[in-house]
């Protein structure tokens, strides 16, 4: 279990750690949800994605902690079937609020090279359908069209990948509070404006378009305020398969600034915190992260 004394730890300004050229990285991760309720609530139902998995290609967990303030709460903590690790919490009664804490220590070992996974993900039905979140449209279907006229006739997986991101990222402008959780792909691309998350479910449209198999990713961006989300396309290696980065949002491939804490075919299957609970009609949520760079070499 993480030390709590870790998460006062000093930290390195990572702006001037040339991270993508360290062999090892110690990053350390801490979020806070609380939910505040105007009046008493029973049987509270919590479901939260929020502890990175153990391994993920490179990056590995070596410690973490989850805390639960404000009521007794019961936990059953297990991992679904890509991996991601889901915590289930149940509280019989929260008299105000109630707040989840998580720490995370994790490494990054660069020789431990990309994200594998079997062969048989490269033609997964999960990772090539669109779900309600990635439906295609005439718009999508247009930009599918440009990506391939920009990458070329003899373009490998790779090019198309990064073609379109770069694409998504030119025409999909960074504005918060203008979309939704529910926001749809074509939506999001019809309007021109959206968060991380919907640039992510517009390059997931067009590679279910492509052809091209690829995952939601719900993570952490150094250097950003938010939680951050960006995809994974699966391409050929060797005998099986890699899982290559890609951030629409920036435009940009992923790097050694990002932090994964799962995958899933939108944003639907990784949120990091959802439930139920019996009372007030609404209760408040705030969020606090940080996330930081302890030593890179």
């Amino acid at each position: 279990m993480l030390d709590r004394r870790l998460l006062d730890a000093p930290v390195l300004d990572h702006s001037d750690v040339d991270l993508d050229g360290a062999e090892r990285i110690t990053y350390l991760l801490e979020q806070r949800f609380r939910y505040d309720y105007p009046r008493p609530v029973q049987r509270l139902r919590q479901r939260l994605v929020v502890v990175p998995p153990p391994r993920h290609g490179n990056q590995h967990l070596r410690a973490h902690r989850l805390d639960v303030d404000g009521a007794l709460a019961s936990r059953q903590v297990r991992r679904d079937a890509r991996g991601n690790t889901v915590v289930r919490l149940q509280a019989e009664r929260v008299e105000a609020s109630v707040s989840f804490r998580v720490g995370a220590l994790l490494e990054r070992v660069h020789s431990d090279g990309p994200t594998h996974v079997a062969a048989a993900a490269l033609t997964d039905p999960h990772l090539l359908r669109a779900t309600r979140l990635t439906a295609a449209d005439d718009r999508l279907r247009d930009l599918a069209r440009e990506v391939v006229a920009d990458a070329g006739a003899r373009a490998t997986a790779v090019d198309l990948a990064s073609s379109l991101c770069r694409r998504v990222h030119l025409v999909m402008t960074y504005e918060y509070g203008i979309t939704g959780v529910n926001t749809t792909a074509a939506e999001a691309l019809a309007g021109g404006r959206g968060v991380c998350q919907d640039s992510a479910h517009v390059m997931l449209a067009v590679c279910h378009l492509l052809g091209l198999p690829a995952r939601y990713v719900s993570g952490h961006l150094l250097g950003q305020g938010g939680t951050h989300a960006w995809v994974e396309v699966l391409v050929p290696f060797g005998d099986h398969a890699v899982a290559l980065p890609f951030d629409p949002c920036n435009g940009v491939p992923g790097s050694a600034r990002y932090l994964t804490v799962a995958t899933g075919r939108d944003y639907a299957d990784v949120r990091p915190t959802s439930g139920s609970y019996i009372g007030a009609v609404s209760g408040n949520l705030t969020t606090t992260r940080r996330v930081a760079v302890l030593s890179a070499a």
